[in-house]
């Protein structure tokens, strides 16, 4: 990193930090997240990324954080999707196709019902 040389671009540093902050810890109602690690994205990760994104602009949703994190753990089990809604627990789906992608948007995020045939069960 270059020498700061002035109080302005010392200034103008800290105001980037701080927006970099508030970007990383923006919140919605709702949080997805999927696993895009390489076992992920070797499982259609990707696909079910778009259906999650074009979910939400077919619907206009607005409170919807989208995120993507590594590998889990849970190879045998990818695609996977977190959804958390509020201060409700979290929901892991595996096995996330694009029609499951779609299905869990309408009837989990928009509907508020679990669809526990898709959940991974912690131990």
């Amino acid at each position: 990193m270059p020498a700061v040389k002035s109080l302005e671009e010392l200034r103008k540093l800290r105001e980037e930090a701080i927006q970099k902050r508030k970007a990383k810890t923006t919140s919605g109602d709702v949080q997805i997240t999927v696993a895009m690690g390489t076992c992920g994205i070797a499982a259609g990760a990707r696909d079910t990324m778009r259906a999650v994104l074009d979910e939400i602009e077919a619907n206009n949703l607005t409170g919807v954080i989208v995120k993507q994190t590594g590998c889990i753990g849970l190879c045998e089990l990818e695609p996977i999707v977190m959804v958390e809604i509020g201060g409700q627990p979290k929901v892991t789906y595996g096995k996330v196709n694009v029609e499951r992608a779609r299905q869990i948007m309408k009837e989990h995020v928009v509907g508020g019902k679990v669809l526990s045939e898709y959940v991974i069960q912690s131990a």
